[in-house]
């Protein structure tokens, strides 16, 4: 089966420059080797975020993303904390 596209919001691509190098090649291992593969992996979100998933990237840090299936496309909201800093 064709891997699901992977696309980043402006906010996501922020949230990529923000992080360590160390993190960005951590970030881009999980979204090509696991997103793209299997985005229903994730943790399913309730409440506000009803209808997104998220994935661990650090202790603290969590990938946000949604997904399209009629475009089979995972779209990335956020690649940072959720713990308010």
């Amino acid at each position: 089966m064709k891997p699901y596209e992977i696309r980043l919001t402006r906010v996501a691509v922020k949230d990529f420059h923000a992080l360590t190098p160390k993190l960005q090649l951590k970030l881009r291992q999980i979204l090509l080797e696991t997103l793209s593969k299997d985005p229903y992996c994730g943790k399913r979100l309730v409440g506000d975020l009803a209808g997104f998933f998220s994935y661990r990237l650090t202790y603290k840090d969590r990938i946000v993303y949604s997904v399209s299936e009629p475009q089979r496309t995972v779209f990335i909201h956020r690649a940072k904390t959720h713990y308010g800093e």
